[in-house]
């Protein structure tokens, strides 16, 4: 049995980044890190786009996100440490209707700071000269409706998630945490705060706590257990009585690499980059990355309704979800993909809160949940590390890297205050 003073639960984003911050908060704790498996991040974190954007209408996800693009900037500009970060903007291309329902979100966005700037049919016309803007009757009848404004987020873009969790794992390993990898957790031990020595504790009437977990690697106690665990969550806090709050929903990323979409993958007028921005079909529910580090293009689906929940420990792309689905809508709006299929393909799994479509950090006695992050935990990795870190340490707000203040409870279930995310 190992006994430490901090348990972290999962080494994605979210975890390497609480374990981070508990740690160096707390220099002389004992922090271990545990995660099922070979690596830092490579469950759904590394499934994801890596996409950051501050294109959001709540105060609460405005400062996660802003502090946290912050926060990146500091460590590829200043600190010279390379984690695929390009400001390459996030493009909606949207039909009016698309347009006016989202007006209002948008001039949200605008009250507290956010950069936009706006193209009308013409602009994009020039800047995606592979946009077909028009849309015939076949499209309609689709419900694609022809485009007539792009919005684009400037303070948005890309982050290897990879290099990113490396550079969380080497900055907690460098104060000196501890990381166990290869480590399943089987269950959370629940105990009763004042045991009577009787088979069959904790009883109903005994105030209980999480005292740690037991895992593959044999049994691990910890005054503070921290879970971190993403669309896992529920299996682990669901036999203990917690509720999650989120759902796990399968997203799927096709890639393509082909000549007739070089024109598309290097749009110029964007960015400094002279690359195609992160790029929403709001329409088609499609979005499209350019990854400059491959020279490749990425296509996703976005589409709720349809879209099944469900634990999946290893989730499989299906190709038919583009050919036979995606392609269709995709093809109206840029025929430039006519006939090309997928070179690459992978699956990943969100962790929905349809509640507020905002993180949860709730604390229960002897443990702290992270997690229903809804697709953006990447974009507010660093700011729920820090508020992860203020729960643990009784503060009552969190200091973000930008200096601005959150208060912990919030992001609670109890005293929750953070609104609805309209967008």
């Amino acid at each position: 049995m190992l006994n430490r003073d901090v348990l972290v639960i999962g080494a994605g984003i979210l975890g390497l980044s609480s374990a981070y911050h508990i740690k160096r908060t707390n220099p002389n704790l004992k922090v271990m890190l545990i995660d099922q498996f070979t690596g830092p991040a490579q469950g759904n974190t590394a499934k994801c786009a890596g996409g950051y954007r501050n294109m959001l209408t709540t105060d609460t996800n405005i400062k996660l996100s802003e502090s946290t693009i912050k926060w990146f900037k500091e460590l590829q500009e200043n600190q010279k440490v390379n984690i695929g970060l390009y400001n390459t903007g996030y493009l909606y291309l949207l039909s009016e209707p698309e347009y006016q329902k989202r007006k209002e979100s948008l001039s949200i966005m605008e009250k507290h700071g956010v950069e936009l700037k706006y193209y009308d049919k013409e602009d994009l016309k020039i800047k995606l000269p592979d946009l077909k803007t028009e849309q015939d009757d076949e499209a309609e009848q689709m419900g694609l409706k022809s485009i007539e404004i792009g919005v684009q987020g400037i303070n948005c873009g890309m982050v290897n998630a990879d290099a990113l969790a490396k550079v969380y794992e080497r900055l907690f390993l460098g104060l000196g945490g501890e990381i166990q990898y290869n480590t399943t957790v089987n269950k959370l031990i629940l105990k009763p705060r004042n045991e009577l020595g009787l088979p069959g504790e904790p009883f109903v009437w005994q105030e209980s706590e999480i005292i740690g977990a037991d895992t593959t690697k044999g049994r691990i106690e910890a005054t503070t257990t921290i879970v971190a665990t993403g669309a896992w969550s529920g299996r682990l806090l669901d036999a203990i009585g917690v509720d999650s709050y989120m759902r796990p929903k399968t997203r799927m990323i096709f890639v393509f690499d082909h000549q007739n979409l070089r024109k598309l993958i290097n749009s110029q007028g964007f960015n400094n980059q002279g690359k195609l921005p992160m790029t929403q079909l709001p329409d088609a529910k499609i979005y499209m990355k350019a990854d400059l580090e491959e020279g490749n293009l990425w296509v996703a689906e976005t589409s709720d309704l349809g879209r099944q929940y469900g634990l999946e420990d290893d989730p499989q792309a299906d190709e038919s979800v583009y050919n036979k689905n995606m392609y269709y809508g995709l093809i109206k709006y840029f025929p430039c993909f006519k006939d090309i299929r997928p070179v690459n393909m992978w699956a990943g799994q969100r962790a929905v809160n349809n509640m507020d479509q905002q993180p949860i950090v709730a604390p229960s006695p002897g443990m702290i949940y992270v997690g229903a992050a809804t697709g953006n935990g990447i974009l507010k990795s660093d700011a729920l590390g820090r508020t992860v870190a203020a729960l643990h340490n009784g503060e009552p707000e969190a200091v973000l890297f930008d200096g601005k203040r959150l208060r912990v409870r919030d992001l609670g279930i109890k005293d929750r205050n953070v609104g609805i995310e309209r967008f």
